[in-house]
């Protein structure tokens, strides 16, 4: 077949196999976080979760994520993204959206039930969304009453 035969079908689905691969490299090579005046939303390709401050139990820095199951998601040098099975409590499905295994990670238990790791691939930025998120986080306030 020679040059000037190609069907133009094929060039354009050539084009559009590799835009779409582009579309979802950028998609996941990275983090995206956006602070809102009630929530914070956690945003890496296809995984996303929206956590609102009010339910933030507990705000941690960790060096280490625990091994656990993979359910779905993907690992790709420093990287890990997904959902994935506890093994101490394996009804509870553990989010991780870690841009740099080497870096720490912020831990976040919401409910008393949801567990995510996350950080960025800038350790100082992560440092900045760790602080704001400990700051935002809402703890009860419970009130003393006196009787006389």
């Amino acid at each position: 077949m020679s040059w000037n035969k190609r069907h133009w079908f094929w060039n354009l689905l050539i084009g559009l196999t590799l835009l779409v691969c582009a579309l979802a490299f950028a998609a996941h090579y990275k983090n995206w976080i956006r602070m809102e005046e009630d929530h914070v939303t956690i945003f890496s390709g296809i995984y996303y979760r929206e956590l609102p401050y009010a339910g933030l139990d507990s705000v941690t820095m960790v060096d280490k994520i625990p091994s656990m199951e993979r359910i779905s998601g993907f690992s790709a040098w420093t990287t890990e993204k997904g959902v994935f099975k506890d093994s101490l409590h394996p009804q509870n499905k553990v989010y991780v959206y870690v841009d740099d295994l080497s870096q720490p990670k912020i831990r976040l238990v919401q409910d008393d039930s949801l567990l995510l790791f996350f950080n960025l691939s800038d350790s100082t930025r992560t440092r900045q969304v760790f602080e704001f998120l400990s700051a935002r986080r809402e703890i009860p306030v419970t009130q003393e009453f006196k009787t006389d």
